[in-house]
């Protein structure tokens, strides 16, 4: 979801009403793709790379993040099921704060009944780190490393491969971002900041698989 800060400078805005404005367009493009019959939506909210960002914006996002996975009620109505991805919470190179964690593992709790589109949000998520910690696994499981076992040790194993890759805010580049789920996926550029990206476009992002 690029171009919250590139949104945010040109209207003379601090990058965080960028972030704010991101947060809320997510909000809008969920209520979106529940009406188009997607199945499954993962957003790449936080990396394992944002955190060298300024601290005062990684606090804003992190709040952002909190009040994203308390929209319970909403997600409910829409019978959404919310998951997430990233670094075990457990893990020695784990960055999630505590209260973000607890608004994770909530909202997980409070929509596990739905049975409707799944919403998985990447917090702390890098794929590099993804691939490595599913070949650990499968070491320490006595496994063989193997296309099979990567498969089933990667942090959601459920997620199906991906159809479309979208890249907003003109990025013409593959980011660290589900590397081993979107071999085959369709890529969607488009030059619209997070922000502007509507339900045209998604429109246009999903003509690429049904036509």
């Amino acid at each position: 979801m690029d171009g919250n800060g590139r949104w945010a400078r040109r209207r003379g805005l601090p990058r965080t009403a960028g972030h704010t404005e991101g947060e809320e367009n997510l909000a809008a493009l969920v209520r979106v793709a529940v009406t188009r019959d997607v199945g499954w939506l993962t957003v790449f909210g936080f990396s394992t790379e944002n955190w060298v960002r300024p601290r005062t914006e990684v606090r804003h996002i992190l709040g952002l993040h909190k009040k994203l996975f308390g929209r319970v009620a909403e997600l409910n109505e829409l019978n959404v099921r919310i998951e997430w991805m990233g670094r075990p919470f457990d893990s020695p190179d784990a960055r999630t704060p505590k209260y973000v964690q607890q608004a994770i593992r909530k909202a997980i709790h409070d929509t596990r009944q739905n049975t409707g589109m799944v919403l998985t949000v990447a917090f702390d998520y890098g794929s590099r780190a993804e691939l490595v910690h599913a070949a650990d696994q499968a070491r320490r499981a006595g496994e063989t490393i193997s296309e099979q076992t990567i498969s089933q040790h990667l942090y959601v194993p459920d997620l199906p491969p991906v159809d479309v890759l979208v890249r907003t805010s003109g990025e013409l580049r593959i980011s660290n971002f589900m590397l081993w789920q979107i071999v085959g996926a369709r890529v969607y550029f488009t030059d619209r900041p997070w922000p502007e990206f509507d339900a045209a476009e998604l429109d246009r992002a999903l003509a690429l698989v049904r036509r």
